[in-house]
């Protein structure tokens, strides 16, 4: 769906959509208008924001994920790269969905100016693709420790061929716990 500023694509998995503001740009440089709640409502996202988030990632290869938070402070996410890029997942782990356990992803940088939309319901993990990248995203309940969860973010049955690999690769210690998906309890349903 194309609105006045922004157009908004469903990916394979069609609850997860990839956002495009549109940039005014002129000799001082750009504007756009990256979040509106209408807009966004008319294309099929109609929630609101609880929270704010900004990361920072020295290093090409840092894989953050795969996240995401349970009921009751489930979240949905939008993704958005100011500095850099990366490659971001959305993982379904709704189960019944036809979809459960299949991923889709896309390219978020600074230059195309893209954002993902990752619905309730789904782990979201990204790996920077350069140094010094920066990722704001939007969530849609309060950072909750205790409703906190995650899967293995190289879980084979999931399957998500990211672009670094082996030594150049860096997750924390709490990602590299995670457990693959085929052994977490059923925390959403389709």
């Amino acid at each position: 769906m194309k609105g006045e500023n922004l157009d908004v694509r469903p990916l394979d998995i069609p609850d997860v959509k990839l956002i495009v503001p549109k940039r005014f740009s002129d000799a001082r440089g750009f504007f756009s208008e990256v979040y509106n709640h209408k807009a966004l409502a008319q294309a099929g996202i109609d929630v609101d924001f609880a929270q704010d988030n900004h990361s920072l990632s020295r290093s090409k290869g840092v894989i953050r994920g795969l996240h995401f938070q349970v009921a009751p402070h489930a979240q949905g996410k939008l993704v958005r790269v100011v500095r850099g890029a990366i490659f971001d997942v959305a993982v379904d782990i709704r189960h019944g969905s036809a979809t459960f356990g299949k991923h889709v992803s896309a390219l978020l940088s600074a230059e195309n100016w893209a954002q993902l939309w990752v619905p309730v319901g789904f782990a979201h993990g990204f790996c920077t693709l350069e140094p010094d990248t920066e990722v704001l995203y939007k969530v849609t309940d309060y950072y909750a420790p205790e409703c906190d969860r995650g899967i293995k973010w190289d879980d084979p049955d999931v399957g998500i061929e990211w672009p670094v690999a082996g030594a150049n690769v860096t997750v924390s210690e709490k990602d590299a716990q995670n457990p693959p998906l085929a052994e977490c309890p059923v925390y959403f349903r389709d």
